[in-house]
């Protein structure tokens, strides 16, 4: 019987998977977790159906403002300065979510994982200094 060790997995030539020891409760753990928010999130779908008022009315179907009659015309337009702070809050936040994994493997890894986030910082640093010039921090 020839058999291939791949990481935890040792596979089988003639077709079978064996998992090593304690390598299956990890998998056990994630479906387990899968098939509980499945079925929470099924109930709470099925639930709110059931439960749900069936009767619509012209009162129901309007938007509700806090006692106010609606406004029969509430177009709005937002300025364009909300919408580049909203980039450059995206910006920052995906720029943590790669920092924090970078950082635990910085201190394992090589050297070119240090210059590889120094370009990343850089091109982030760029676009940060590129949007102050154009005055687009600045709130006026």
């Amino acid at each position: 019987m020839q058999v291939i060790a791949l990481h935890a997995i040792v596979v089988n030539l003639r077709g079978g998977f064996v998992m090593a020891e304690g390598y299956a409760l990890n998998y056990i753990a994630v479906v387990l977790a899968a098939v509980v928010g499945l079925l929470a999130m099924g109930g709470m779908l099925i639930g709110s159906f059931a439960l749900a008022p069936k009767r619509q009315s012209e009162a129901k179907e309007l938007p509700f403002e806090c006692g106010i009659p609606p406004m029969p015309f509430s177009w709005s337009q937002i300025h364009i300065r909300y919408y580049i702070f909203a980039i450059l809050f995206l910006l920052f936040d995906v720029e943590a979510v790669f920092l924090l994994p970078w950082i635990l493997t910085f201190l394992t890894g090589a050297t070119w994982v240090f210059y590889e986030m120094i370009l990343f910082i850089g091109v982030l640093l760029f676009g940060v200094l590129y949007g102050w010039r154009k005055g687009v921090l600045t709130w006026r």
